[in-house]
């Protein structure tokens, strides 16, 4: 069923029932009225109830709240450093590989995130449709591939070059770019950033 295709009887009767949503709206006139209209004058109307008037007076108070709400500016991952400060939390407690992907418009503008695929302690299988398919859901033109390391070490293993691989080339077929794919590890004395950019060290660079 498509909801943005009923009219205003066939929506208020998913809330109220069939005769009483015809009702409310030959008292009131409109949405407009019967949005102004009292809890008391709702439960006025034959087939209204308190339930059914609370759950009106709802429908209109969350319209008005949307019609309100301000979203703050999403994040611009235009460098491997915003995007490891994106998914540092979430990642630094994982116990076993999770291979994300990230979703950003024509602008690096942050889209949204989702955990493809987990993994062992050291391995992880990932499919280019798994990958893929929501990113095409999301309308997203690029992704940023990231995955951690258990171990703390943020150092490419050759599977993880290989499975990088596949999927720029992967993403080349479906003219959707894959900009980076970083490994999430551990900070120590010598080693003073806790990620790597496998397109920082030449990884995308395809015969």
């Amino acid at each position: 069923m498509q909801l943005d295709q009923l009219n205003n009887a066939e929506l208020l009767s998913s809330i109220t029932g069939k005769v009483a949503a015809q009702s409310l709206l030959d008292r009131f006139g409109g949405l407009t009225n019967l949005a102004q209209a009292s809890f008391e004058e709702l439960t006025q109307v034959p087939g209204i109830g308190e339930s059914r008037a609370k759950a009106i007076k709802s429908a209109f108070l969350l319209a008005q709240r949307l019609s309100r709400e301000s979203y703050r500016d999403a994040p611009i991952l235009d460098t491997p450093e915003r995007v490891a400060d994106l998914l540092r939390e979430e990642n630094r407690f994982y116990t076993v590989e999770h291979f994300q992907v990230v979703f950003v418009n024509t602008r690096r503008h942050l889209l949204g995130c989702q955990c493809i695929s987990q993994g062992t302690l050291d391995t992880i299988l990932v499919h280019p449709r798994e990958v893929f398919l929501p990113a095409i859901q999301r309308r997203a033109a690029a992704i940023i591939l990231a995955h951690n390391h258990p171990s703390g070490d943020p150092t490419p293993s050759e599977a993880d070059i290989r499975i990088t691989r596949d999927l720029i080339r992967a993403g080349r077929l479906l003219r959707m770019e894959v900009l980076d794919h970083l490994i999430l590890g551990h900070r120590t004395e010598s080693r003073p950033r806790d990620f790597t950019s496998l397109k920082e060290m030449g990884y995308f660079q395809l015969a």
